[in-house]
């Protein structure tokens, strides 16, 4: 496993700390509540731009850019893996379907089974809703794996396994077994009691682009949720 260096970037009050870093890759620790990417409302303060920032040192003249391989939504937190040139990131993109991707949630109630595999087809409204549908033209096959670490009476930590990577999939299919993620907004129930998501993307593992050798990049369950789950070791 490759050991982090958790450098945060100073520059940028509550920006991301960096895990991990060569000429090749930018393996970064993603804060809840930070955009990915820009959008038609805010184009600046996401962090495609604080590390843009950070590669060109400040200098906005500097042709230094990073190039993005993957998202997390807004509200999620965890390992985000950027590419520091284009050679990188299509060799990263080629490999995404052998890219193993693992998640950290606390979801509402005690799951019946201790481990399975959600599927459906899913597709998204004219609202920017994800939803499951019967219709194979529709929607796209997604399968969520997981297994429950730990349990209390309100609530259960499980471990993705993100077979496909549909936008939201994760939050969608835990919803429609009835066990949405804490704090979620959209597909959450409409009595809230945690303002923020409870999903991390706690570990990756990918071949470098480069030289072709396994990576694997971590990070430790985040404080919040074991807030929620009280205290628990990954092992």
């Amino acid at each position: 496993m490759n050991k982090p260096s958790k450098r945060r970037i100073h520059r940028h009050p509550k920006g991301p700390e960096i895990i991990y870093e060569d000429k090749d890759l930018l393996v970064v620790d993603k804060p809840a509540g930070l955009l990915t990417v820009g959008t038609a409302k805010e184009k600046s303060r996401t962090l495609y731009f604080i590390l843009t920032d950070y590669i060109r040192k400040g200098n906005t003249k500097s042709h230094n850019r990073i190039f993005i391989v993957h998202r997390l939504d807004r509200e999620a937190s965890g390992i985000l893996v950027f590419a520091k040139n284009f050679a990188a990131k299509e060799r990263l993109q080629n490999q995404w379907d052998d890219t193993k991707k693992k998640y950290l949630v606390v979801v509402h109630g005690q799951c019946e089974k201790e481990s399975d595999t959600i599927s459906s087809y899913l597709a998204e409204n004219k609202a920017h809703v994800v939803y499951a549908t019967r219709d194979t033209v529709k929607g796209k096959l997604s399968h969520t794996a997981y297994k429950v670490l730990k349990s209390t009476k309100e609530f259960s930590l499980l471990e993705i396994d993100l077979i496909t990577g549909r936008k939201h999939q994760i939050r969608v299919h835990l919803a429609n077994i009835g066990h949405p993620i804490v704090g979620d907004k959209k597909y959450g129930p409409e009595k809230r009691t945690q303002k923020r998501l409870a999903l991390h993307a706690f570990s990756i593992s990918f071949n470098h682009p480069a030289t072709g050798k396994p990576c694997t990049f971590e990070t430790p369950i985040p404080p919040y949720l074991n807030a929620l789950i009280g205290r628990f070791k990954l092992e």
